[in-house]
């Protein structure tokens, strides 16, 4: 990985996205998410947000975009967006459905004049349907795929932070989507429309639990699975000290490392796969995770194949070993925060500093440049 220290030119000319050129409207969540990603890849990303709009060098989702303020009410900007998307490779925007056609920048009219544009959309509910014009958030639309009905406690769902619906069902699926027609139109010529909706791509994200449904190894309940909290070789566990560890024990091979390691010689711990018994072999493993410390644990544990990890912090995460040694973590601005994923052997990825460019400008420089 390329570190702050490399100049700025070689910084933009990195990566497997080098020379890719994506236009995002500024907005929240997830379309942010996803061009960090693509910037962090190589891509020029050219941020259009509007005039007056708080802008730190701390963030982590704006990092490495030229940013251009505008006014999209004003018809001459919206000339000067349309110079631009004629010489992109790619457009980002997350507006509610049929906000860019009335800006006179849709799919119809943007694509008239760059047959090779990919056009990605996101959004909560997608572009149709009953609720595509309503106002949601990650928790409303991983409600309804499934999703947040099978994860927490038994007594009820628990919103898991908005990594299902924003990031995974929407950010990561809108970066495959975008890739995947860029890779497309470069041996069609022809670009097309990319609908990422956030309730389709966690309902993806739950592919293997509706296979697992359908051949009856899943039942309806939390905490009545082996992935969700019901299993206890699969789960967390408090420590002495309160603080916490997970483990993965489900192949025979690790299942019986955690009864070596964790002193589990009762005979009753043979029934690994015997839901019935599950309950009170759990609350049998809490009682001994309670009696050391999670650095006890972690002495006895980390390293061997239990599928064992201390829970840590955010704050603690970056001082990990493993975390430190392979620089999952790096400071920007005085901000700890993720590194570029994944990693690339021959164009590594990079973080960018952002940068306030003029739309002229680059309207000119990119045409000089195709």
């Amino acid at each position: 990985m390329l570190d702050k220290t490399t100049p700025q030119s070689q910084l933009r000319a990195s990566g497997p996205l080098a020379g890719t050129r994506i236009v995002e409207f500024a907005g929240i969540g997830p379309g942010p998410f996803a061009c960090m990603m693509l910037a962090d890849m190589g891509a020029e990303v050219v941020t259009l947000d509007r005039i007056g709009a708080k802008k730190s060098l701390k963030s982590v989702a704006g990092r490495g975009r030229k940013i251009v303020e505008l006014d999209l009410k004003d018809q001459a900007a919206i000339a000067q967006v349309l110079d631009l998307l004629a010489d992109a490779d790619a457009l980002i925007e997350g507006f509610r459905p049929g906000v860019m056609e009335r800006l006179g920048l849709g799919p119809d009219v943007v694509l008239a004049r760059n047959p090779k544009l990919v056009y990605g959309r996101m959004t909560g509910w997608g572009q149709e349907g009953p609720l595509a014009n309503a106002a949601g958030h990650d928790i409303n639309y991983i409600s309804i795929t499934g999703a947040l009905a099978a994860i927490g406690t038994r007594e009820k769902p628990v919103p898991p932070l908005n990594l299902v619906g924003d990031f995974g069902g929407g950010a990561l699926y809108l970066v495959v989507g975008v890739l995947a027609a860029l890779f497309e139109a470069s041996k069609s010529g022809r670009g097309q429309v990319v609908d990422a909706a956030m309730c389709d791509g966690a309902a993806s994200l739950m592919s293997m639990f509706f296979d697992m449904t359908a051949t009856g190894r899943w039942a309806e309940g939390r905490e009545r699975n082996f992935l969700d909290g019901g299993a206890h070789f699969y789960g967390v566990y408090e420590c002495s000290c309160g603080n916490f560890v997970s483990i993965g024990s489900i192949e025979p091979q690790f299942y019986a490392l955690l009864r070596q390691h964790a002193g589990l010689a009762e005979e009753r711990f043979d029934a690994q796969m015997d839901r019935e018994a599950w309950p009170d072999l759990k609350a049998r493993l809490a009682e001994i995770f309670k009696s050391k410390s999670r650095a006890d644990w972690c002495k006895i544990m980390e390293g061997t194949d239990i599928c064992f990890a201390p829970i840590l912090t955010m704050a603690e995460a970056p001082k990990h070993p493993h975390m430190a040694a392979r620089k999952v973590f790096v400071e920007r601005h005085g901000v700890t925060q993720p590194a570029p994923a994944p990693r690339f052997s021959r164009t590594p990825s990079a973080i960018r500093e952002p940068e306030v460019a003029d739309i002229g400008g680059l309207v000119s420089g990119w045409k000089a440049a195709r």
